[in-house]
């Protein structure tokens, strides 16, 4: 089956493409712009007045949520919700400044605490769970199945007691997870869907335990 990736564009109103010369002039001397794709026309016109003050501008990219994006300078994301923020946020040492229908705010260890909670949560319950399930993506470039493979064999070596299984699915809606008797999940496609369930680890999570 062939595929057409079209990309969406944001129903902006005009006054959504006016950035505050206020919040230009509390940005620091260097910036990187990154934006979700669908606010790229806002992202121009931030990338415009920014330059018109004269600060630089180190970078300029849209981001997905598995992007891995390190730079010691401020990062101003253009987009909505805190999604994309937070994992830009756990590989930086600043927060993220994230800038929303022509308001902002910063995303930093507060929010990141409340995932290490929930990772926290999904260990423990890692290791009380008799079956344990792994999330498989068969999406380009998400997809690793070999890796879950090894997973799969690592916990079945360390824990023989713990059944577990592969599910394989071109997308991942943790609302279904309560149709499968499973106790605890591992996930190997983008690392970002660990954040919507206590009940869901990361490879790199669970590295220690195995």
């Amino acid at each position: 089956m062939k595929l057409l990736f079209v990309e969406g564009r944001s129903k902006a109103s005009p006054e959504d493409y006016f950035i505050d010369s206020n919040f230009i002039g509390k940005l620091p001397q260097k910036v990187f712009l990154a934006y979700l794709a669908q606010f790229k026309g806002q992202a121009e016109s931030m990338k415009k007045a920014i330059k018109k003050t004269g600060r630089k501008i180190l970078g300029f990219q849209q981001v997905l949520g598995c992007t891995k994006l390190q730079t010691p300078c401020q990062i101003v994301l253009i987009g909505n919700g805190s999604f994309h923020a937070l994992n830009l946020a756990m590989q930086n040492k600043l927060p993220i400044l994230l800038y929303s229908n022509g308001s902002s705010r910063l995303i930093g260890e507060k929010d990141i605490s409340e995932i290490k909670k929930k990772k926290q949560a999904a260990l423990s319950k890692f290791l009380v769970s008799n079956n344990i399930g792994i999330l498989v993506s068969t999406k380009p470039g998400q997809e690793n199945l070999k890796a879950a493979e090894g997973i799969k064999k690592k916990i079945n070596a360390k824990y023989p007691e713990k059944q577990v299984f592969l599910f394989i699915s071109s997308t991942v809606n943790t609302a279904e997870f309560e149709n499968f008797p499973i106790d605890s999940w591992i996930n190997t496609a983008c690392p970002r869907i660990s954040e919507d369930s206590h009940k869901i680890l990361n490879p790199d999570d669970i590295l220690e335990l195995l």
